[in-house]
């Protein structure tokens, strides 16, 4: 078992808990007309899942064989991967409502992809440009979610 990998598992599951906690604060809505909190709630809810079973899979691997060798910036012991991914979550809630949903997501997804090892630029635009639009789609276009539009105007 990597500790390191099982403490960023750990955070990231908590930083899902408190969004989602928040996130009920805020008028949820229903998936057909959903409110302002609906977002960061199933956001929230997804990072736990996720993380959960990242940390249970962590936790029982078998322990007689070889720990891999890091081929990503967050299995490495150093605490700058964490610190980068809670940084670019700060900076996309600050600029939120300034740059809007559309541009916010876009440069969120392409700074976490750096920041997981992702190293191809092309296919990290072209992820962040999809996963931008495809949210923009469903969130906004499709389920009538209110969200910032930021100075692109979208």
């Amino acid at each position: 078992m990597n500790r390191g990998e099982v403490i960023v598992g750990v955070v990231i599951f908590l930083f899902g808990a408190i969004t989602s906690l928040l996130s009920l604060k805020m008028p949820i809505g229903t998936f057909r007309m959903g409110g302002p909190g609906l977002f960061p709630l199933c956001l929230g809810i997804l990072l736990m899942i996720l993380s959960g079973a990242f940390i249970l899979k962590t936790c029982f691997q078998d322990r007689n064989k070889q720990p891999k060798k890091a081929t990503s910036i967050l299995a490495s012991e150093s605490p700058l991967p964490l610190i980068l991914f809670l940084g670019a979550m700060v900076l996309s809630t600050l600029f939120f409502n300034t740059l809007g949903y559309p541009l916010v997501s876009f440069l969120l997804m392409l700074s976490l992809l750096k920041i997981l090892g992702m190293k191809r630029w092309k296919l990290n635009v072209l992820i962040s440009a999809m996963t931008s639009a495809g949210s923009y789609l469903l969130f906004v276009q499709w389920l009538n979610i209110p969200m910032p539009k930021g100075w692109i105007g979208l």
